[in-house]
Protein backbone atom coordinates (compact mmCIF):
# COMPACT_ATOMS: atom_id res chain seq x y z
CA UNK A 1 0.00 0.00 0.00
CA UNK A 2 2.76 2.44 0.97
CA UNK A 3 4.71 1.56 -2.17
CA UNK A 4 1.57 2.22 -4.26
CA UNK A 5 1.05 5.64 -2.68
CA UNK A 6 4.63 6.84 -3.01
CA UNK A 7 5.99 5.00 -6.05
CA UNK A 8 5.89 8.18 -8.17
CA UNK A 9 8.49 9.80 -5.92
CA UNK A 10 11.22 7.44 -7.12
CA UNK A 11 11.80 9.75 -10.11
CA UNK A 12 11.75 13.00 -8.11
CA UNK A 13 14.78 14.79 -6.74
CA UNK A 14 15.25 14.93 -2.97
CA UNK A 15 15.16 18.71 -3.30
CA UNK A 16 11.63 18.72 -4.76
CA UNK A 17 10.40 16.16 -2.22
CA UNK A 18 11.77 18.28 0.64
CA UNK A 19 10.17 21.43 -0.78
CA UNK A 20 6.79 19.70 -1.09
CA UNK A 21 6.98 18.45 2.51
CA UNK A 22 7.84 21.94 3.81
CA UNK A 23 5.03 23.46 1.72
CA UNK A 24 2.57 20.88 3.07
CA UNK A 25 3.54 21.52 6.72
CA UNK A 26 3.22 25.29 6.39
CA UNK A 27 -0.02 24.88 4.44
CA UNK A 28 -1.60 22.79 7.20
CA UNK A 29 -0.36 25.17 9.91
CA UNK A 30 -1.81 28.09 7.95
CA UNK A 31 -5.27 26.51 7.72
CA UNK A 32 -5.18 25.72 11.45
CA UNK A 33 -4.54 29.42 12.12
CA UNK A 34 -7.43 30.29 9.75
CA UNK A 35 -9.75 28.02 11.73
CA UNK A 36 -8.83 29.96 14.89
CA UNK A 37 -9.34 33.31 13.11
CA UNK A 38 -5.66 34.08 13.73
CA UNK A 39 -3.83 36.51 11.45
CA UNK A 40 -0.81 34.17 11.38
CA UNK A 41 -2.75 32.31 8.68
CA UNK A 42 -1.16 34.69 6.19
CA UNK A 43 2.61 34.66 6.91
CA UNK A 44 2.59 30.87 7.31
CA UNK A 45 0.46 30.50 4.21
CA UNK A 46 2.86 32.63 2.20
CA UNK A 47 5.69 30.17 2.82
CA UNK A 48 3.53 27.36 1.45
CA UNK A 49 2.16 29.20 -1.59
CA UNK A 50 5.54 30.57 -2.70
CA UNK A 51 7.08 27.09 -2.51
CA UNK A 52 4.17 25.62 -4.45
CA UNK A 53 4.56 28.20 -7.21
CA UNK A 54 8.05 26.80 -7.82
CA UNK A 55 7.05 23.14 -7.39
CA UNK A 56 4.07 23.39 -9.74
CA UNK A 57 6.13 25.22 -12.34
CA UNK A 58 8.53 22.28 -12.30
CA UNK A 59 5.61 19.88 -12.80
CA UNK A 60 4.04 22.11 -15.49
CA UNK A 61 0.75 22.24 -13.55
CA UNK A 62 -0.12 25.73 -14.67
CA UNK A 63 -3.66 25.91 -13.28
CA UNK A 64 -2.42 25.01 -9.80
CA UNK A 65 0.51 27.38 -10.24
CA UNK A 66 -1.93 30.23 -11.01
CA UNK A 67 -3.89 29.34 -7.86
CA UNK A 68 -0.83 29.61 -5.66
CA UNK A 69 0.42 32.78 -7.32
CA UNK A 70 -3.02 34.28 -6.65
CA UNK A 71 -2.91 32.95 -3.07
CA UNK A 72 0.39 34.75 -2.59
CA UNK A 73 -1.06 38.06 -3.73
CA UNK A 74 -4.31 37.60 -1.76
CA UNK A 75 -2.34 36.63 1.35
CA UNK A 76 -0.78 40.09 1.41
CA UNK A 77 -4.24 41.66 0.93
CA UNK A 78 -5.80 39.43 3.61
CA UNK A 79 -2.93 40.15 6.00
CA UNK A 80 -3.58 43.87 5.52
CA UNK A 81 -7.38 43.61 5.94
CA UNK A 82 -7.21 41.33 8.98
CA UNK A 83 -4.75 43.69 10.67
CA UNK A 84 -7.07 46.70 10.33
CA UNK A 85 -8.94 47.76 13.45
CA UNK A 86 -11.60 50.35 14.17
CA UNK A 87 -12.29 51.58 17.70
CA UNK A 88 -10.25 48.70 19.09
CA UNK A 89 -12.14 46.01 17.15
CA UNK A 90 -11.50 44.21 13.86
CA UNK A 91 -12.62 46.34 10.94
CA UNK A 92 -13.43 43.16 9.03
CA UNK A 93 -14.91 40.71 11.58
CA UNK A 94 -16.34 37.28 10.77
CA UNK A 95 -19.62 37.79 8.90
CA UNK A 96 -21.88 36.30 6.24
CA UNK A 97 -21.83 37.15 2.56
CA UNK A 98 -24.22 39.80 1.22
CA UNK A 99 -25.87 40.10 -2.20
CA UNK A 100 -23.18 42.35 -3.64
CA UNK A 101 -20.46 39.93 -2.54
CA UNK A 102 -22.35 37.00 -4.08
CA UNK A 103 -22.31 38.81 -7.43
CA UNK A 104 -18.60 39.63 -7.05
CA UNK A 105 -17.90 35.98 -6.17
CA UNK A 106 -19.72 34.79 -9.30
CA UNK A 107 -17.77 37.27 -11.39
CA UNK A 108 -14.44 36.13 -9.91
CA UNK A 109 -15.38 32.51 -10.60
CA UNK A 110 -16.34 33.14 -14.24
CA UNK A 111 -13.27 35.28 -14.98
CA UNK A 112 -10.96 32.75 -13.30
CA UNK A 113 -12.49 29.81 -15.14
CA UNK A 114 -12.16 31.60 -18.48
CA UNK A 115 -8.57 32.65 -17.79
CA UNK A 116 -7.44 29.15 -16.76
CA UNK A 117 -9.05 27.60 -19.84
CA UNK A 118 -7.21 30.09 -22.04
CA UNK A 119 -3.91 29.37 -20.27
CA UNK A 120 -4.31 25.62 -20.77
CA UNK A 121 -5.17 26.11 -24.43
CA UNK A 122 -2.16 28.41 -24.88
CA UNK A 123 0.22 25.82 -23.43
CA UNK A 124 -1.54 22.97 -25.25
CA UNK A 125 -2.42 21.28 -21.95
CA UNK A 126 -6.19 21.02 -22.38
CA UNK A 127 -5.89 17.40 -23.47
CA UNK A 128 -6.92 15.50 -20.33
CA UNK A 129 -9.84 15.37 -17.91
CA UNK A 130 -7.60 16.70 -15.12
CA UNK A 131 -7.40 20.05 -16.93
CA UNK A 132 -11.19 20.48 -16.69
CA UNK A 133 -11.22 19.58 -13.00
CA UNK A 134 -8.22 21.84 -12.42
CA UNK A 135 -10.06 24.77 -14.04
CA UNK A 136 -13.08 24.15 -11.77
CA UNK A 137 -11.07 23.93 -8.55
CA UNK A 138 -9.07 27.01 -9.52
CA UNK A 139 -12.29 29.01 -9.79
CA UNK A 140 -13.52 27.71 -6.43
CA UNK A 141 -10.19 28.39 -4.72
CA UNK A 142 -10.01 31.93 -6.13
CA UNK A 143 -13.43 32.81 -4.73
CA UNK A 144 -12.67 31.05 -1.44
CA UNK A 145 -9.46 33.02 -0.95
CA UNK A 146 -11.21 36.32 -1.66
CA UNK A 147 -13.99 35.50 0.81
CA UNK A 148 -11.42 34.49 3.44
CA UNK A 149 -9.64 37.82 3.05
CA UNK A 150 -13.02 39.46 3.73
CA UNK A 151 -13.59 37.08 6.69
CA UNK A 152 -16.80 35.67 5.20
CA UNK A 153 -17.87 32.36 6.74
CA UNK A 154 -18.89 31.03 3.31
CA UNK A 155 -15.21 30.76 2.36
CA UNK A 156 -15.12 27.47 4.30
CA UNK A 157 -17.88 25.94 2.16
CA UNK A 158 -15.85 26.56 -1.00
CA UNK A 159 -12.68 25.22 0.64
CA UNK A 160 -14.52 22.03 1.66
CA UNK A 161 -15.77 21.39 -1.89
CA UNK A 162 -12.53 22.28 -3.67
CA UNK A 163 -10.28 20.49 -1.15
CA UNK A 164 -12.35 17.30 -1.40
CA UNK A 165 -12.08 17.37 -5.21
CA UNK A 166 -8.32 17.96 -4.96
CA UNK A 167 -7.62 14.84 -2.88
CA UNK A 168 -7.84 12.32 -5.76
CA UNK A 169 -6.73 14.93 -8.30
CA UNK A 170 -3.35 15.56 -6.64
CA UNK A 171 -2.77 11.85 -6.07
CA UNK A 172 -3.39 11.24 -9.76
CA UNK A 173 -0.96 14.04 -10.61
CA UNK A 174 1.76 12.30 -8.60
CA UNK A 175 1.84 14.61 -5.57
CA UNK A 176 0.86 12.17 -2.82
CA UNK A 177 2.00 14.35 0.09
CA UNK A 178 -0.14 17.18 -1.29
CA UNK A 179 -3.07 14.78 -1.64
CA UNK A 180 -2.77 13.94 2.06
CA UNK A 181 -2.57 17.66 2.75
CA UNK A 182 -5.95 18.14 1.07
CA UNK A 183 -7.45 15.41 3.26
CA UNK A 184 -6.34 17.44 6.29
CA UNK A 185 -7.53 20.65 4.62
CA UNK A 186 -11.01 19.18 4.12
CA UNK A 187 -11.26 18.10 7.75
CA UNK A 188 -9.94 21.42 9.05
CA UNK A 189 -12.27 23.36 6.73
CA UNK A 190 -15.28 21.49 8.15
CA UNK A 191 -14.08 22.27 11.68
CA UNK A 192 -13.33 25.88 10.69
CA UNK A 193 -16.84 26.37 9.35
CA UNK A 194 -18.35 24.99 12.55
CA UNK A 195 -16.09 27.16 14.72
CA UNK A 196 -16.82 30.36 12.77
CA UNK A 197 -20.55 29.51 12.82
CA UNK A 198 -20.46 29.16 16.62
CA UNK A 199 -18.68 32.51 16.83
CA UNK A 200 -21.36 34.18 14.70
CA UNK A 201 -24.13 32.66 16.82
CA UNK A 202 -22.58 34.09 19.99
CA UNK A 203 -22.26 37.58 18.50
CA UNK A 204 -25.78 37.89 17.06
Amino acid sequence: MIEFLFTQYKDYSNFLIALELIAVVFGVVSVLFARKNNILVYPTGLVSTILYVYILFEFQLYGDLIINFYYTIMSFLGWYLWSKTKNGADEFPISTINRKEILISMLIFIITLTFVVLVYHFFGKFTHWTAYVDALTTGLFFVGMWLMAKRKIENWILWIIADAISIPLYFYKGLTFSSFQFILFTIIAILGYKEWKRFLQTTI
